[in-house]
């Protein structure tokens, strides 16, 4: 039977079943349990942190309060605190806060790792705030998720909405979950992501996603974070701390983005699912489309197999913005098409445009268009199998 937001609550502090099973719960229920595996993290690392949460009421993330409020006591004991903000911008500030209070004397903790969430017009209000801190930065023992409730169908919203965008302009890298047990792995990931490049680090919680549920590991154990070799971080770091300029807070924030692909690559965070020896067309998704792009290929009556002997690859991306360059460039190089499939307006489609401009060989790169013009992938609305099956057969049948 699913575990409800209450029975869920006296699950939490059960380590034997985290650590001898799966346990099923739904996109919420994973998002509570999240910081609690981050400070048993920590306990195993020697640190002493606290974690807080702060976020604007609402949906697609309405659910989240609930499962919040309801595990609240049991939070508290474990040293998380969760404030709802009187809105959302008063939540970012009071986040942006969290990330300095190792900077005072005094300091009861090691450092505060934090999430903030809201539904995505709540982020395009915020921005000011989410923008500022981000350009602050996350301490070194901290770490910042901003989890965006994005409703690409306005479901339950005012307006249909995508918040990559947003991310890109505040600089803020962001990762896009798939499932429920992402949000779990992506998670940890990204706090370890965040402390490491000194960023806040963005995260999409979209509707579909968010209110599943699935059988997922929940051992505190199952991520094992590498820090980065091939990337050399400033002698001081990137993290938070008093006396940056303006202008030095632009160029740390480029040295983010670095830092943030190299983790992504050094942790193996894009994953080729599908791997064809010869390259015909190469799919690059992320988040919820990657699902569609299975149930697609499933629906043409292309398994695994039959994808490898006709050419097709699969590449699931973690950080749509900024992507790590090589592992991509690399792919798409060895595939006569790579097609972008993504919800909404191009984000990751517009960067490999970029990337494979000058590249030798050239593949013909197709996704919102055929690459001739035509319309291929709507940027309005949600993806669904059935129309991303329409475009695989599409190009397919054009690849011979």
């Amino acid at each position: 039977m699913p575990v409800t937001a209450v029975d869920f609550s006296y699950q939490l502090d059960d380590r034997y079943t985290r650590r001898a099973g799966r346990v099923y719960l739904n996109g919420s229920q994973a998002l509570v349990l999240l910081p609690l595996l981050q400070r048993e993290r920590d306990q195993q690392a020697g640190l002493n942190t606290a974690g807080f949460i702060s976020g604007y009421t609402g949906s697609p993330l309405g659910g989240y309060d609930i499962a919040l409020k309801q595990a609240a006591p049991h939070l508290e004991k474990h040293h998380v605190h969760f404030r709802p903000g009187v809105n959302e911008d008063l939540a970012a500030t009071s986040v942006w806060g969290s990330q300095q209070a190792t900077l005072m004397p005094g300091a009861r903790y090691d450092g505060v790792f934090s999430l903030w969430y809201g539904k995505g017009p709540g982020v395009d209000r915020s921005g000011d705030a989410l923008k500022h801190g981000s350009y602050a930065g996350a301490s070194e023992h901290g770490g910042v998720l901003v989890l965006a409730g994005d409703d690409h169908g306005a479901k339950s919203s005012t307006t249909a909405h995508q918040s990559d965008q947003a991310f890109v302009h505040f600089g803020m890298p962001y990762l896009n979950p798939a499932d429920v047990q992402d949000y779990l792995d992506f998670g940890l990931y990204g706090f370890a992501l965040s402390r490491y490049a000194g960023c806040w680090l963005g995260m999409k919680c979209v509707t579909d996603t968010v209110e599943s549920s699935a059988s997922v590991s929940i051992d505190p154990e199952r991520i094992d974070v590498r820090i980065p070799g091939d990337f050399e971080l400033p002698e001081a770091g990137l993290n938070l701390r008093w006396g940056v300029m303006p202008l030095e807070q632009e160029s740390r924030q480029q040295l983010r983005l670095r830092a943030a692909q190299a983790f992504v690559r050094a942790n193996g965070l894009n994953r080729e699912m599908i791997s064809a020896t010869h390259g015909a067309l190469g799919i690059v998704t992320s988040g919820k489309a990657y699902l569609d792009v299975r149930q697609a290929l499933d629906e043409l009556g292309l398994d695994e197999q039959r994808c490898r002997e006709l050419g097709i690859s699969v590449l699931k991306v973690a950080m749509p913005w900024p992507l790590e360059p090589r592992q991509l460039s690399e792919f798409c190089q060895r595939h006569r098409e790579v097609l972008v499939v993504e919800e909404k307006a191009p984000v990751m489609e517009d960067q490999l445009a970029s990337l494979l401009y000058s590249a030798e060989p050239r593949p013909r790169l197709t996704g919102k268009t055929d690459g001739a013009g035509a319309t291929l992938l709507p940027v309005t609305g949600e993806l669904n199998p059935l129309t991303v099956a329409r475009a695989l057969g599409q190009r397919l049948q054009a690849l011979g």
